[in-house]
């Protein structure tokens, strides 16, 4: 039998269980904590959680009471329609910081929204799919947190409110043009972390400023330093050549009393040669760090993990997209599982293989399985 007390355990107990006492059959820290081991072994919706959580019945009751047996799909998702998903993320955060206490320095958090694309009724002009913004530690490949909005377009609200529930201190945040904005920039640098802002036609007077600053009358504007990497793709025949140019003299741009703690821009070029065919594209940062090349790359070319390591992998190997779970907040709590389901797989480091592999060994193994959530022998 294995014993201990499973780390998720102890910051369930804290949700509020929205349920009528008199009425509740199932403990809602058991119940959450079937929900993630199903899902963590390939049930992609509450009918198949709860069928496979029939099976592994005398295993789960190693490590939990199961005093009602399993609950039903329909109790499942009516249950996950209630349950407040502040509460659930407030947990989510918590769990997060049990089992990574702290940022090393100069990690890229990247902030993005990802949206749930069949989360909505389509015949109901009052739906909307679910949105959700979160922070996303490259590297560790791990989720720290997220925020649901209704629309893309909320974005820029739901930021600054992810952001003061992180702690993001000795870090740099990266965020795509959208989130873009002075108040971001401050809250970045209020939690004593960094920012990397992409810079694009959503500030047309600071972009025009930062393409053009080399040209006013004090003459031609020199980087301070400047940075290059060549990357050959055989597989496609294709050749890639990313320049990143930076530069300090900020008083050049825009309204630069407006960013807190602004020190820097960067110009970062990208040429593809493919079939003997060249491409060139530019894209442009304004950032708080000092204007170090090399540094500046790294933390734009850390930001595009959050599409394949966390997006791509949320769609394919844990069907988020294909999901229709829809009553109450469902669909939001839904997705934090699978957050935690994803943070689980990646902080297991035993196996190599991807998340889809790790999720079909946590199946068939049980030993793997309460490996990866942490149970103690």
């Amino acid at each position: 039998m294995k014993t201990g007390v499973m780390p998720l355990m102890q910051v369930f107990v804290s949700i509020s269980d929205p349920r009528s006492p008199r009425h509740t059959q199932h403990d809602l820290a058991e119940l959450l904590t079937v929900v993630v081991c199903g899902v963590l072994s390939g049930a992609d919706d509450f009918v198949g959680i709860e069928e496979w959580a029939k099976l592994k019945l005398d295993w789960l009751r190693g490590f939990m009471k199961l005093e009602q047996g399993i609950p039903s799909h329909d109790t499942l998702a009516r249950v996950f329609g209630l349950i407040s998903p502040d509460e659930f993320e407030a947990a989510f955060r918590r769990w997060v910081g049990m089992v990574i206490p702290a940022l090393a320095k100069d990690t890229v958090v990247a902030i993005d929204g990802k949206t749930s694309r069949r989360s909505h009724n389509k015949n109901d002009a009052d739906s909307h799919p679910l949105h959700l913004v979160s922070a996303f530690a490259a590297g560790l490949g791990v989720v720290l947190g997220q925020k649901a909005t209704e629309e893309k377009s909320n974005e820029i609200t739901a930021i600054p409110e992810l952001l003061k529930t992180l702690a993001l201190q000795g870090t740099i945040v990266t965020i795509d043009a959208m989130g873009t904005q002075t108040k971001i920039a401050e809250t970045i640098r209020k939690g004593e972390a960094d920012y990397v802002l992409c810079v694009k036609d959503n500030h047309p007077n600071l972009l025009d400023s930062i393409m053009f600053a080399g040209l006013g009358p004090e003459g031609a504007l020199q980087p301070c330093s400047t940075d290059e990497v060549t990357a050959t793709k055989t597989d496609h025949g294709r050749l890639e050549v990313r320049r990143c140019w930076a530069y300090d003299a900020v008083d050049r741009l825009y309204k630069h009393e407006q960013w807190q703690d602004i020190h820097s821009f960067a110009i970062i070029e990208r040429e593809r040669t493919e079939d003997g065919r060249t491409s060139i594209e530019r894209a442009y940062y304004i950032s708080s760090l000092p204007a170090d090349a090399a540094r500046l790359a790294r933390a734009v070319r850390s930001h595009w993990e959050v599409e394949n390591r966390l997006h791509w992998c949320l769609d394919v190997q844990l069907a988020d997209d294909q999901s229709r779970t829809r009553s109450g907040f469902a669909a939001n709590n839904l997705a934090i599982v699978r957050h935690i389901v994803m943070n689980l797989l990646r902080l297991n480091t035993t196996s190599k293989v991807g998340i889809k592999n790790k999720r079909l060994m946590a199946s068939a193994s049980d030993e793997f399985r309460a490996e990866v959530l942490g149970f103690m022998t």
